[in-house]
């Protein structure tokens, strides 16, 4: 996962020369992965205004928007899934065997050939 200040990023429109160079550096970066056979899947996340938590625990389970985070916790990983809907999408992250923790739900900003 990449993390950054989702305030500071620059302003660039698609399309414009300064978009077009941050990307090119992007795709550069992507293709050096994966020529070297390190890319397995990844995307870039929509912004955390987006995102649902779902909260689990022993006492019962319930969601909230926006996202989570606390400097106690860490992200361990995630799952890449497809979904119709967030509705779909939840229901998934609700079967992750953990008996505890929270969960981020947040849709892809861009897909490639979607």
């Amino acid at each position: 996962m990449l993390y950054s200040d989702e305030s500071a990023a620059p302003d660039f429109a698609p399309g414009s020369p300064e978009f077009d160079e941050m990307m090119g550096e992007w795709m550069a970066f992507n293709a050096e992965l994966t020529e070297g056979g390190h890319f397995i899947g990844g995307a870039s996340l929509a912004p955390t205004a987006t995102a649902t938590m779902l909260h689990k625990s022993p006492e019962g389970n319930s969601m909230t928007d926006g996202p989570y985070a606390e400097t106690k916790e860490q992200l361990g990983g995630y799952y890449l899934v497809e979904a119709a809907d967030l509705d779909e999408a939840l229901a998934i992250a609700d079967r992750i065997p953990m008996p505890y923790g929270h969960f981020e739900v947040r849709p892809i900003a861009f897909r490639p050939g979607a």
